[in-house]
């Protein structure tokens, strides 16, 4: 097979694994399109063109703008996510979404065509009863359209925000004066505040932008080039294996911006390998979910909440992104010393140098590392995100040219617009459904009210607020996509560490970012451990649990940059972070290894217990106290070695090797079942 075929081949195993594995969404989309194929691909393309062309020449004000790339969007939404998954396969479109789909582009129209008077005349003397049908149909499109595409959490949360601007002065608490139909209607659908507020606004520029660019080193198969990339550089390793695959998608996620997605995507080359090498099913579907989960965190796109970020914050994307870096580097160190700990508790060794791409051959292919290098360059030079990303596609475009395994056929090309805006869809209504939310919280006064809710039934205890607020983001983010999921809790959550415990604010925002994108590792409902125990053949809820072991770093360095801001570069100086990152890293080693049973040699529970202690001793932000969990973590390394514990692994101990038995025949009983 040639060389381009390979990668032919490989795309459309991707593609329909991607298909298959979709469990953030309602349905699937439809694949059947029939003549309509060809106005998806002319709408499709039209919006890449468009955001292409603003990008180069100007936006629009922020409502011309919104209307128009939300109009296309759930145009495209309703011809391609059919009302429910049965309907998938069905050939063509019924004439009920194409109908649909038009009036989507006829309300989003309706404002581009009527600006002037909606945001002037309309607000002095008044709206008609065509504004106020136009304002009621955009909103209901909206909601369905998000609800095909994105899923049904979202779409409840939005309408009970609807209903709380309705009926706020009939409720018991958190009353508020409430508002008519015909006012709640056009203040969520015609201002700059609600659907087409912030999260939108930043879709419209930034992010399909950054999203586009994902796909065009996807489809250049730029991309694999990471995954080579990685391999070359762990695999002869201690699990070179799961490391390798922490790696790479830590460098796919970077550009991809889904958990699941990237789940999917890279999971279905790293989790065989995973489970050839030795790993259980069950921990190299949790390694591939929580490395792709963390890829959310990494910049430059950061799930595409760093745009938002940038906004709600006041610091300057450019900032974000350095900011973002130390906690996604001590997020990926914690997974990445989980899997060796695990490897070596199984014996698990590394690849053999002829099963490794070949020193040689990824240099000769180093220059498909310079579209990241070029986006990262300019961005941290001061460029604008939008610049910074069109030069990033121009030469990844141009460098596709240079080799026939990432040289893209015309007809690839042709196509290649069309999926840019595909891989915007589920962004865009999140970013839509999401702004009627926080419109509604900032409409209402909602956020000030539930903030001083959560600090009196905390009792006002800083500790007990941070878990509260922890635990109301991970519940959002089971069911809300990553850009959603910030939106509300940025909205809601973060000023109220802000405002009542004077926490800094990038620390209050990434707090809250954080516990929201780990729901999708955190059973019961984590999507990206259901893709990747999909994949493996493997037990859900056993793959997310241990999803949550290797991805615990997730669930300690948001308390840590709360408490000491200087990790996320608050009034920092080499004094200040050069020991706080040192006492992190050491601590997540400690708590990993207590929680993986694995440190210097096999830990008996109360080593582990110690291990943990220690570890989050160490992370805490006060010297003599991490100090004291040094010298235990310390103490544990030397008995385990003097006792001769060092090196061995698991299975030398019958009792555990009785416990792997079990587990074992657990995955093959539910590998039989998938099958």
């Amino acid at each position: 097979m040639s060389e381009r075929a390979a990668r032919e081949e490989q795309q459309a195993h991707s593609e329909d694994q991607q298909d298959a594995q979709r469990p953030d969404q309602e349905s699937s989309y439809r694949t059947n399109l029939g003549f309509w194929k060809w106005v998806v691909l002319v709408l499709g393309s039209a919006l890449t063109v468009f955001q292409l062309y603003t990008a180069l020449q100007g936006t629009y004000t922020s409502l011309v703008q919104g209307a128009i790339h939300v109009g296309a969007a759930f145009g495209l939404i309703f011809l391609l996510y059919p009302a429910k998954q049965s309907l998938a396969s069905r050939p063509g479109v019924p004439w009920y979404d194409v109908i649909l789909a038009g009036a989507a582009i006829w309300t989003n129209s309706y404002i581009v065509i009527n600006y002037e008077r909606l945001t002037t005349q309309g607000i002095v003397v008044g709206f008609s009863t065509l504004d106020y049908t136009v304002a009621a149909l955009g909103i209901l499109l909206v909601l369905e359209g998000t609800r095909r595409c994105i899923g049904v959490p979202i779409v409840v949360i939005a309408s009970l925000a609807l209903a709380y601007g309705l009926f706020g002065p009939y409720l018991p608490v958190f009353a508020h004066p409430g508002f008519t139909w015909e006012r709640l209607s056009t203040e969520m659908f015609f201002t700059s505040t609600a659907v087409f507020g912030t999260p939108i606004q930043i879709s419209s520029t930034f992010i399909y932008l950054f999203l586009f660019f994902g796909v065009v080193l996807v489809k250049t198969n730029i991309g694999q080039f990471f995954n080579d990339l990685a391999f070359g550089a762990t695999g002869r390793f201690t699990g070179g294996t799961a490391k390798a695959a922490v790696t790479a998608s830590g460098l796919q996620g970077a550009i991809s911006g889904s958990s699941v997605a990237n789940t999917v995507t890279s999971g279905s080359f790293t989790i065989p390998m995973m489970k050839n090498a030795g790993f259980k099913p069950a921990f190299a579907g949790a390694a591939e979910a929580s490395a792709s989960t963390g890829g959310q965190i990494m910049p430059p796109l950061m799930g595409a909440a760093a745009f938002i970020m940038a906004e709600y914050t006041g610091v300057p994307y450019n900032d974000i992104i350095v900011i973002g870096l130390i906690p996604a580097l001590l997020y990926f160190s914690g997974v990445f010393i989980g899997t060796h700990f695990e490897a070596r508790r199984q014996g698990i060794l590394g690849l053999p140098a002829d099963q490794l791409p070949a020193i040689a051959s990824l240099l000769k292919r180093i220059d498909l590392i310079l579209p990241l290098v070029v986006i990262i360059y300019l961005l941290l030079s001061g460029r604008s995100p939008q610049n910074a990303a069109l030069y990033a596609i121009g030469t990844a475009f141009a460098i596709s040219f240079i080799r026939s395994s990432t040289r893209m056929s015309l007809k690839e090309m042709g196509k290649l617009l069309e999926n840019g805006a595909r891989a915007a869809l589920p962004v865009i209504a999140a970013c839509a459904c999401a702004g009627i939310v926080a419109g509604i919280v900032t409409t209402t006064g909602l956020g000030g009210k539930l903030g001083g809710g959560i600090v009196d039934l905390a009792f006002g205890n800083f500790f007990l607020v941070l878990l509260m607020t922890m635990v109301a983001c991970i519940i959002l983010g089971m069911g809300l996509p990553t850009t959603a999921n910030y939106v509300v809790t940025a909205t809601v959550a973060a000023p109220i560490l802000v405002q009542q415990f004077d926490v800094a604010v990038i620390a209050a925002h990434m707090f809250v970012f954080y516990f929201g994108i780990v729901a999708d590792i955190t059973p019961p409902v984590c999507l990206a451990a259901y893709a990747g125990a999909g994949i493996a053949g493997a037990n859900p809820m056993r793959t997310g649990v241990i999803a949550v072991k290797l991805a615990i770093a997730a669930f300690i360095i948001p308390y840590i940059f709360v408490t000491n801001p200087v990790l996320v570069l608050e009034d920092a100086t080499f004094w200040t972070l050069a020991p706080a990152l040192a006492t992190a890293l050491l601590g997540m080693a400690a708590i990993s290894g207590g929680i993986m049973a694995y440190f210097v040699g096999p830990s008996s529970v109360v080593e582990r217990l110690v291990l943990v202690a220690g570890g989050l001793m160490l992370v805490y932000p006060d010297l003599t106290v991490s100090l004291v969990g040094l010298g235990l973590v310390v103490a544990i390394g030397i008995f385990q070695y003097l006792s001769g514990k060092a090196g061995e692994s698991a299975d030398d101990e019958p009792e555990k090797q009785a416990e792997e038995s079990s587990e074992d025949q657990a995955d093959e009983k539910t590998e039989e079942t998938t099958a």
